[in-house]
Order: structure tokens, then C-alpha cells, then sequence
């Protein structure tokens, strides 16, 4: 049985005081959301190009997917509402099994009030299980783009295969999403995105590597604390063809990481020193700009600082996808710092919090899935950066967590869980590991495996080695390292998982840059662990 125990959680300020703050009314969830489906229709003119941002699905169920898009006909409007007029409007919505929208199977709408920047998140029902399906919105006589989305396979059933990839880390000002015109191009059932869609930072002529970048206002070069800035950054993030490509292609799991608020902050500690009222507005903000630009269902609405993103996604009997959330509920940095055999090793600290972590243990208890995903942001194997007889570790991954890493693998082993298989982000870098029983003992069981992808832009064109590779490779159980931007590609079977680690040649000067593959690996079905295709250790 694993003992759990409840971390410290900040008290809020009062709620009320959010709400004021941001502004979000019940109806505006409502409407935008279609659940209040007898809602009388707003029929008004409506700005010529209203859907430039383009549309998007997410979170596959069996039955039925949520539908995405934002009205933005000027979608750098420096006020942030996208050139809107501050009025409702109706969206319609059409489902279809063919791309000319000759089977339309659903119908219906949504209304588009300024309190959500003009977003939609209706949430589609009555579908078939595993099937294509194509999706459309119109408002004012204006449709939009056409996407293509997947509801999931029966619940228990038979599945014989799932495509996916995985992506994280875009700044936009670093280079061009030359991954996403890859993926757009290929066949997949779900993508996974592990945060830090967009990055809070000033965009200065220091920091701008994205050639040919269009020259941008103050507005949006500035770093980013309100609402409006928030607003303004996911729109110049969303105008890049290629990632609206990759929305329109595939249904996605998107979940965040610390950049969509503020870097490395931890529950409502903020790293910049501001006090615990003024960072929690702050991530109230945020979390509304998160959710009015991402396909996520009614379960996901912020309320005031507080956002409920983590959640399962089923796939037959092949794979269980546990969407976890690991900067809302961490407890901060040690206030030791983290220096051996300190605060670090405190058997209270989590990454997840007591209520995700009971939520997260009782699920892989009861799954009976051949896979077991956990979608998770920061590296969760044991990560030595002491090249010498010492030991260092990064506080802001699970290594400073060490008590909860425990506790988890612990579920895993006590409970017999069936090939644990974790996707992570964050780093930058593309690397592999096995997830050991005792990371002391490179000769100990694996219980698992972890892929880790590389940016998707931050960073730049970036190396195949850099200064961290003789570190991150002096740990045994970490079987790849490559510091190319890319994205990882995942084929699961009932028998194995091939993971593909795709790098880009370049993407600062455009986005013409060569995709391919660095390395791949095979993990089978009752043999936790890395068995590399093609070669040894890239």
C-alpha cells in the first residue's frame, strides 16, 4: 500500500476577487461551450477572415470530440481581442464523415462572447468510436478552414495500432515550426502536447532568431503579465501556418508547463519574487488566455488560478493516456536549495499534489490497458549533473521530488502495472532512459520507460552535442541524447512501441529545414527498457 501524504498548499486569496478580475462570466462558459443549445442566435455581420487563427479538436472520447476555434479577423490587434467587436456572435459547427461534407452527421452552435476572446469549445457527441471524421465552422457567412479529427476505439475493444506524436516547447521567436509541417503530414490518432505553447518572454533583437519574422509593435514584443499580452502572444503563436496545420490534422491532448504562466514556478510561488496574491492574478490570467486558445472541454475551465488539466484518455485495450499537470500543485524549491541529504528528500514534497496523486495511483491500480502513458512535462529519471564522485540535481524536474518519484514507482511495482511508458518535454533535447527500480544499481530491474522530445523551436537550430551531452550520457540508464529541435513519433502496438526521434536540420533562417530521423528505439511488451534500432547510444 503506498502511504500518502499531504503536501502544504497555499492558501488563495478570495475567490470573488478572481472573478472580478477576470471577468469570466457563467453564461459566457455556457454559450461558448454549447451547452445551452436553445440559446437564441446572434445574428450579426461579421468581419471579413474571422477564422485566420484556424481550428482545432482535442480529447477524443469514444463518442465524440470538443471542436476549437477563436474569432480573430486581426488577430495582432493590440487590445487582444482580434479585431472583434465587443458583441456575441453565433458560430454554427458541421461534422461530417467526408471532406466535402456530403454525410454531415452533426450539427450545431455556439456563441462567441468577448469574454472568452471570441473562442468556442463545443463539445461534440453521438459520433462513432474510432472513426475519421472532418469538421467545419461558419459564422456570419464566413466558413472556416476544414480539420480532420479521430474519435477514440470502443472502450475494452481490440485495438491493433495507434499513431502519435509528441511536441513541446515552441517559442516562436526562436525559429520556424518546421515540425509541425511534418506532422501535418502524416496519418495520426491523437498528438500529445507536453507544454510551453508559448513562452512569456520579451521578444528583443537579443533573443529573435526566426528569420523573416514580420516586424512586431511594443505590444507584442513585450513581456508578457496581462491578459491582453497573454491574449496577444497565443495570437502570433497560432497565425503560423504550419501549427494550424498540425491542429486542423489530428485530434491533440494539450497540457501545460511552466511558460504559458511564468518560468519554473511552482504552484503559487513565483520565481521573479512577487508575492503569492500578485503571482496567483497573475496565473488566473494566464490560464484564461491557456484555455480561450486551446480545444479543451468544459472539465477544463479555469476557475479564477485555478485550471483542471489533468485527465485520462482511453484507447480501447491498447493504451491509457494519464494527462498530468505537474507545476499547479508542486511544492517549491527546497529552502535548502536542494543540497544532499537536505530538504530534498522530505517524504511531503510532491510534483503532483495529494489530490492528483491519489487520483493518478488509483487509476494505474484499476487500469487494465496494455499501456500505461503517463503525458507529463519534466524529466522524470534520475538525472546526475555532477560529473564527478559528487551528486547534483535539478529541483525543478522529478529529481527534486525524489519522495514522490518513490511513492509512484512503488504503484508500479506493488501493483503490477502494465508497461509503464512516460512522455516528457521541457528539456529542449531529444533523450531516452530507463526508468530503474534503483537508479544506484545500473544492473537493477527496469519499470519502466521514458521519451523525452526536443523543442519543437526553443532554442534554435541547436546541435546534435552540446555541453550537457558528456552529463546527461554519464548517467547509464539514458540511452540517447541529441540537442536538434524535432519531434518525437510513436507507433504501439499490442506487442511493442516504436518510438522514431525526428530532427531538423535547421529552422532559423525558414521553414525549409530536412526532417529526419536521429534515432529509434523498440520497447516490447513486458521488457520495460530501450532496445535501439539500427545502431548503439546516438
Amino acid at each position: 500500500m503506498v502511504r500518502m501524504v499531504r503536501p502544504h498548499r497555499l492558501p488563495t486569496p478570495d475567490r470573488r476577487s478572481f472573478l472580478a478580475l477576470t471577468g469570466i462570466s457563467t453564461a459566457a462558459f455556457v454559450l461558448g461551450g454549447n451547452v445551452a443549445g436553445h440559446a437564441a442566435p446572434i445574428d450579426r455581420p461579421v468581419p471579413d477572415n474571422p477564422f485566420s487563427l484556424g481550428v482545432a479538436s482535442g480529447d477524443p472520447a469514444p463518442d465524440g470530440v470538443v471542436l476549437w476555434t477563436r474569432l480573430a479577423p486581426d488577430p495582432l490587434a493590440e487590445d487582444g481581442h482580434g479585431g472583434m467587436p465587443a458583441r456575441d456572435y453565433t458560430v454554427e459547427y458541421e461534422v461530417a464523415t467526408d471532406e466535402r461534407f456530403r454525410d454531415v452527421v452533426r450539427r450545431g452552435s455556439a456563441v462567441a462572447t468577448p469574454d472568452l476572446a471570441h473562442s468556442v469549445h463545443p463539445e461534440v457527441g453521438g459520433l462513432e468510436p474510432g472513426r475519421e471524421y472532418f469538421y467545419r465552422f461558419r459564422t456570419g457567412g464566413e466558413i472556416s478552414p476544414v480539420g480532420r479529427t479521430k474519435t477514440a476505439p470502443p472502450f475494452g475493444a481490440r485495438v491493433s495500432s495507434l499513431s502519435l506524436a509528441i511536441t513541446s516547447c515552441q517559442a516562436w521567436y526562436h525559429g520556424h515550426y518546421t515540425a509541425y509541417r511534418d506532422i501535418a503530414e502524416q496519418d495520426l490518432d491523437l498528438l500529445l502536447f507536453l507544454g510551453d505553447y508559448i513562452y512569456e518572454y520579451g521578444i528583443t533583437s537579443a533573443n529573435l532568431r526566426r528569420q523573416g519574422a514580420p516586424e512586431l509593435s511594443e505590444a507584442h514584443a513585450a513581456a508578457v503579465l496581462t491578459l491582453e499580452q497573454y491574449r496577444l502572444r497565443y495570437a502570433l503563436t497560432k497565425t503560423d501556418p504550419h501549427l494550424q496545420a498540425a491542429h486542423a490534422a489530428a485530434p491533440w491532448a494539450v497540457t501545460t508547463d511552466d511558460h504559458e504562466v511564468e518560468n519554473n514556478y511552482a504552484d503559487g510561488h513565483s520565481q521573479s519574487g512577487v508575492s503569492t496574491e500578485d503571482f496567483l492574478r497573475r496565473r488566473a490570467v494566464a490560464y484564461r488566455a491557456w484555455y480561450e486558445n486551446q480545444p479543451l472541454r468544459a472539465a477544463s475551465l479555469p476557475k479564477g488560478p485555478d485550471m483542471r488539466l489533468y485527465r485520462r484518455l482511453r484507447f480501447g485495450n491498447l493504451a491509457e493516456f494519464n494527462v498530468l499537470d505537474t507545476r499547479q500543485y508542486r511544492d517549491d524549491v527546497p529552502a535548502d536549495g536542494g543540497v544532499p541529504g537536505g530538504d530534498r528528500n522530505d517524504p511531503k514534497r510532491s510534483i503532483l499534489g495529494t489530490y492528483q496523486e491519489e487520483w493518478l495511483y488509483r487509476g494505474l491500480r484499476r487500469s487494465d490497458a496494455t499501456w500505461n502513458v503517463l503525458a507529463q512535462q519534466v524529466v522524470m529519471a534520475l538525472i546526475d549533473r555532477d560529473t564527478g564522485p559528487g551528486f547534483e540535481f535539478s529541483m525543478d524536474q522529478w529529481d527534486g521530488f525524489p519522495a514522490n518519484r518513490e511513492r509512484l514507482f512503488r504503484t508500479l511495482t506493488d501493483y503490477n502495472v502494465s508497461n509503464p511508458l512516460v512522455l516528457t518535454g521541457d528539456i529542449h533535447r531529444h533523450s531516452a532512459a530507463e526508468l530503474k527500480e534503483d537508479f544506484g544499481d545500473p544492473d537493477s530491474a527496469n519499470i519502466g520507460t521514458e521519451l523525452i522530445t526536443t523543442s519543437v523551436s526553443s532554442d534554435g537550430n541547436g546541435s546534435d552535442r552540446d555541453h550537457f551531452a558528456p552529463i546527461w550520457l554519464g548517467n547509464d540508464h539514458v540511452k540517447l541524447y541529441n540537442a536538434r529541435r524535432g519531434y518525437v513519433q510513436l507507433q504501439m502496438t499490442p506487442s511493442e512501441v516504436t518510438s522514431d526521434f525526428k530532427v531538423i536540420d535547421q529552422i532559423e533562417a525558414d521553414d525549409s529545414g530536412t526532417v529526419s530521423t536521429v534515432a529509434r528505439f523498440v520497447t516490447e511488451e513486458g521488457r520495460p527498457g530501450l532496445d535501439p534500432i539500427g545502431g548503439g547510444r546516438p
